[in-house]
């Protein structure tokens, strides 16, 4: 069994577990201003990916395969972020196009690197950058969730 796995499926449930408690019972009353800016606050730290790539941070041998997609995937992620931060925040028009870029960036993004991990065996050349998919991508996984039901359930105000 893969401990990088049952760590990355165990702490999706936590997070969501968490959001269920605090943000669920709140999201209805909530403006997407006031749920989204910290969630892309929270992405724009995906820079952090670039450990994929940062000597030391990994063991040698990471797959390519895997870094390189991971790593600038993230990066992009992080960029659209922040490009969207100023646009909510001010409401200007085209934000929600903007969260929808980066929401769907952001997760296709997840998604293959999840694969690309799985499929290259990456998990055994993590090193210090374990933390990555056991914390940071289920953290980021349950907050695309709720940036998709805001989108979805609508734009108000």
């Amino acid at each position: 069994m893969n401990m990088l796995t049952v760590n990355l499926v165990f702490s999706t449930l936590v997070f969501g577990v968490a959001a269920k408690l605090y943000v669920w019972p709140r999201l209805p009353a909530l403006s997407p201003k006031t749920v989204l800016l910290p969630i892309l606050l929270l992405h724009s730290f995906r820079h952090l990916g670039l450990m994929f790539l940062a000597p030391g941070a990994t063991y040698a041998g990471l797959p390519g395969q895997f870094a390189y997609p991971a790593a600038f995937g993230d990066l992009l992620a992080a960029l659209l972020a922040l490009g969207a931060i100023p646009a909510v925040a001010r409401n200007w028009k085209h934000a929600r196009v903007l969260v929808w870029l980066f929401a769907v960036e952001g997760t296709v993004d997840l998604a293959a690197a999840i694969l690309l991990a799985t499929i290259y065996g990456a998990s055994v050349f993590m090193g210090a950058a374990y933390w990555i998919p056991a914390f940071w991508v289920p953290a980021l996984l349950v907050t695309h969730y709720i940036t998709f039901v805001v989108l979805v359930r609508g734009w108000k105000g």
